[in-house]
């Protein structure tokens, strides 16, 4: 009977565990919790674990949503943090796309053997404020990544991902600026600051058609809207705070990106044209986009912005 309980105490403790860790285990973690090397091996045969890198496994049939980062973390030692495109899809920075194929680990004043599937970037030293958990992972905090990731992307992708950051108040101007200051040798460096001075405030699109009309009113050298910019039409009208594809304060001028996905239920349908009306009311001109007219006539559309910007 004791060696019953024993057993049904071991295996709820690697449960436990493994829940703590998205379903990723180390050997050392299963060693430590009673199970010998010929457990292990029997169970990796038996296909109830699953190995992800060299002593790091994976306990049930499922991949649970951040599996990979987890275990990549753990495949790389004390100390090891999950960092650039990895820790941008853990802290929801990149929409296009959300997730690298391989995962990315920094590891500060060692390093670890190489491991596939993983991207090591190997640093002398990385400060306790630059690194924090998400999701129970250790990660570089989102100022960090983002500095991490300006080296690897392309600007306009570093821009949409610091308007990602600040819309979710994840890291502010400021903080970014003071990591820059502490590491002005980084490769990110410069490229952050050129996203902090640009003339426009950095745009958030969240989809790939409003994503093509930016690039269009960009290359048409359009005076800068806001996107998906918060708009209070205040306590003179029905004190509504809506969410505005692409907006022209000054102008008055609101230009929405409409798109099948976006009344995909009676309700989103209803919302919207709710939010139409009250911006008329309010004062503003409202011009739908469509998906499809944007795709086949993008210089109709450019012409209707400009028209209504006149």
């Amino acid at each position: 009977m004791g060696g019953e309980l024993d057993t049904q105490a071991r295996e709820q403790a690697i449960a436990r565990l493994a829940a703590r860790q998205h379903g990723a285990l180390t050997r050392g973690q299963l060693l430590g919790a009673g199970l010998g090397e010929d457990a292990i091996d029997s169970r990796l045969k038996r296909g109830r674990l699953r190995r992800v890198h060299r002593g790091v496994y994976l306990l049930g049939p499922t991949v649970p949503d951040h599996a990979r980062e987890m275990a990549g973390v753990l495949a790389c030692g004390p100390g090891a943090v999950s960092s650039h495109r990895s820790a941008a899809f853990l802290w929801s920075l990149l929409h296009y796309p959300a997730r690298a194929r391989g995962v990315e680990v920094t590891v500060a004043g060692r390093n670890p053997a190489s491991r596939p599937g993983i991207t090591v970037h190997r640093v002398r030293e990385l400060s306790s404020i630059e690194t924090t958990t998400k999701h129970g992972i250790p990660v570089t905090t989102p100022a960090r990544t983002l500095l991490d990731l300006a080296s690897s992307v392309a600007p306009r992708g570093l821009e949409q991902a610091v308007a990602e950051a600040f819309a979710h108040n994840l890291t502010t101007r400021p903080k970014l600026l003071s990591l820059v200051e502490r590491r002005p040798r980084h490769r990110g460096a410069r490229h952050v600051i050129a996203v902090l001075e640009a003339d426009r405030a950095p745009a958030r699109t969240r989809s790939p058609p409003e994503e093509r009309l930016l690039s269009l009113i960009r290359e048409a050298k359009l005076p800068h809207p806001e996107v998906n910019a918060v708009l209070d039409l205040g306590e003179g009208q029905r004190g509504h705070l809506w969410e505005v594809d692409f907006l022209w304060r000054k102008q008055r001028l609101a230009v929405e990106v409409d798109a099948y996905a976006t009344h995909s239920s009676p309700f989103a349908f209803e919302r919207d044209r709710r939010k139409t009306a009250e911006l008329l009311e309010a004062g503003f001109r409202v011009l739908p986009v469509s998906r499809r007219r944007l795709r086949a006539k993008p210089g109709a559309v450019l012409a209707s912005i400009k028209r209504a910007l006149s």
